[in-house]
Parts: structure tokens; sequence; C-alpha cells
């Protein structure tokens, strides 16, 4: 049998090579993507590749995500996993080493730092202030918004069916089912609607971190959520 050593090198060379092979022959979908962004804009052709790429189903289709977005994004790390039928909203988007995201994700340009975990049907988006709704007499989708910046700190993690629109510090819990609308500080545990702090993994430096039993209820979904 082959030692334990050497089945972990030759994963990773397998898993190396798999990379490269993708990144490859995602060549062609990403020139085509460059030459069309001239002529039709780039967030629209980046719409049409990325919503295309969500439908390939299991590792393949992660291979092919990632290969994708390794060109045309800002950053997506080597490692990183972008599950089946989550949509990103354009290339200004940054993932980045050892990123999960779940399926059926929709996410804004946004900063998603290393080590995040994001489960299945998070909404992540730029702001809340996408459309203005000041002016009765005109349709809001007329009125001008502002997108906002947006960052997901490292080592975080975003509970299924959440809605995000502000920052999310490092090492932050997000609640299943929490709509965030104020910067969440680093290491806090937020739920609810709005989502409002619980608690703090860490109260101060050293001290022991929260329960964990207690994280794992403030992720659960609120009675009531779909």
């Amino acid at each position: 049998m082959l030692e334990v050593p050497m089945l972990s090198r030759i994963r990773r060379v397998a898993k190396s090579a798999c990379n490269d092979l993708a990144l490859v022959l995602m060549l062609p979908p990403y020139l085509a993507y460059a030459l069309g962004g001239r002529f039709l804009g780039r967030s629209r052709v980046f719409a049409f590749w990325s919503q295309l790429l969500s439908l390939a189903p299991g590792s393949i289709g992660c291979l092919m995500r990632r290969g994708f977005y390794r060109l045309a994004l800002q950053r997506c790390a080597v490692d990183s996993s972008i599950g089946f039928g989550t949509i990103l909203a354009g290339p200004d988007t940054a993932i980045g080493a050892g990123v999960w995201i779940g399926p059926f994700c929709v996410l804004g340009e946004i900063t998603i730092e290393d080590d995040v975990l994001i489960a299945a049907h998070v909404s992540i988006m730029n702001g809340s202030r996408q459309h203005g709704i000041s002016r009765t007499d005109l349709p809001i989708r007329h009125q001008p918004g502002r997108l906002e910046s947006v960052t997901i700190g490292r080592g975080s993690w975003i509970g299924e069916r959440s809605v995000v629109m502000a920052d999310v510090g490092r090492g932050a819990v997000v609640g299943a089912g929490a709509v965030v609308t104020r910067p969440v500080p680093d290491e806090a545990i937020v739920a609810g609607v709005p989502a409002r702090i619980l608690a703090h993994r860490r109260t101060h430096q050293g001290e022991r971190p929260f329960n964990e039993t207690n994280v794992q209820a403030c992720t659960q979904k609120p009675d009531g959520a779909p």
C-alpha cells in the first residue's frame, strides 16, 4: 500500500491538474466574454456566462465555474468552491482562498475574504440603496441609486437564506434567515430581521469562546422561515 503522505501528494497533484485543465477549457468562454463585452457591455455579457455556468452540475460544474472566474474576476482562489445555481453580478468581485459558497446564492460585486463559509440561498447585495425612492412622481426603476462596497470578513459564516446588505466582520456568524442592514463587528453572532447582535464569540482576548451549542442554535432557521 502507498503511504498516506504519498496518497496525499497524489491527490494534490491530481487536483492541481484538474484545475489547470479547467482553466484551459474555460479560455474560449472567457475570450467570448471579453470580446462580447466590448460590443454589448461587460456587465451584460458577464451575466450571460455566470447564469450559464451556474447550471453545470457536480464537481465538473464547480471546476468550470472556478476556471472561468479565475480568468474573469478580480480574484478567485484556486481552492474556492462555488455551488450549483449560484450567480455573480459582475466581474468586480473577489473570492479568497478556502471560500465555500453553497448552491443558489446571488452575490453582488463584493469582496469575500479567505476561509468564508456561505450557505445555500444567500443573497449578498451592494448595500441597501440600489434604488432611489424619494420621488413619488417617478417610477422607482427610473430613480438613481447607489452601489456600496461590501466585504465579508475572513473566517466568517453566513447562514442559509440570509440577506446581507452591509460588511460582515472577521470571524462573525450570521444566523439563518437573518437580514443584515448594518455592519457586523468582528466575531459577533447576529440573527433576526433586522439582524441584531446576540453574543460575541470572545468577549475579551484570551477568554473562552462563546458556547458552540449556542452558536449552532443561532444559525438555525427562525420559526416560519421557508
